[in-house]
């Protein structure tokens, strides 16, 4: 297992992505599509609006807002189980940290297209962007709940800046828009049971069809300043953390959470 990791820790630095098939057994499937299942209704009738029109993934599925005591304690259980963690420290060995969750499904307007992005790309400048690629790492883990399309990736590119046409695609440029087909793109069909590991900042689009519902899992290096994007609603209180059997990744960003508040207390004398 451990020689393994290396070697796909290895292919994650040169190419941003990785797939183990058949990561999770058939009833740790079950069991989390129950809950998720229940998180997504519950979503879906909350905002039937934005559902019906626009929406293809939502977020702090680990919130208190739609799942109750148990269920959360069964998503941190689950995030933090022993072989994911192997994953995540294989490519993060210090202090990983937890910041949220995401679901993706399929829109209802059977019109609306995926579409190429990096997730940087939604809170900087294309300079900042950039630096970001150099500088900082954030994880994703998607764990799709049913067989699906899954995702098109340009591998490489957690790495490197765009080349002409990737950059015009992605940016919507010279009159191209962002869900053409890219030269380089590379299609991962998953099937329920994989794990998808791949860089948050690289190009990158979910491919819409069958159905699709995964769990996207995001982790970041605790050296990186991404504390500002982590919701207090989505972490474990006090009484969860005494049932979650490996609470590591939650408490990392506890502790960056508490370290940034003193440093903002401080600066505010």
């Amino acid at each position: 297992m451990v020689e393994n990791l290396k070697h796909l820790n290895g292919k994650y630095d040169q190419q941003g992505y990785f797939v183990i098939r058949d990561f999770f057994s058939a009833s740790e499937i079950t069991s989390l599509r129950k809950v998720i299942l229940k998180f997504h209704q519950l979503w879906k009738e909350d905002n039937a609006t934005f559902y019906q029109e626009e929406a293809f993934n939502s977020s702090l599925i680990t919130g208190s807002e739609y799942l109750g005591f148990d269920d959360r304690v069964k998503l941190f259980n689950f995030i933090s189980s022993k072989h994911i963690m192997a994953v995540i420290e294989a490519l993060m060995p210090n202090n990983p940290a937890f910041m949220n969750t995401q679901l993706f499904f399929n829109p209802v307007n059977p019109q609306q297209k995926d579409f190429w992005h990096r997730d940087c790309q939604y809170d900087y400048d294309v300079e900042d962007q950039k630096k970001v690629i150099d500088e900082t790492q954030v994880v994703h883990l998607r764990v799709p709940l049913f067989d699906e399309l899954g995702i098109e990736l340009i591998p490489g590119t957690h790495k490197r800046w765009d080349n002409d046409e990737e950059f015009a695609v992605r940016q919507e440029e010279q009159g191209r828009t962002s869900c053409e087909s890219l030269s380089d793109g590379k299609k991962i069909a998953l099937a329920a049971g994989d794990l998808l590991v791949f860089s948050a900042d690289m190009i990158h689009r979910g491919l819409y069809g069958l159905d699709r519902l995964a769990l996207d899992i995001l982790v970041f290096d605790s050296s990186a300043n991404y504390i500002d994007y982590v919701d207090d609603d989505c972490l474990p209180d006090t009484a969860m953390l005494d049932k979650i059997d490996d609470p590591r990744l939650y408490r990392n960003t506890m502790d960056l959470k508490s370290k940034h508040l003193k440093s903002n207390h401080l600066k505010s004398y």
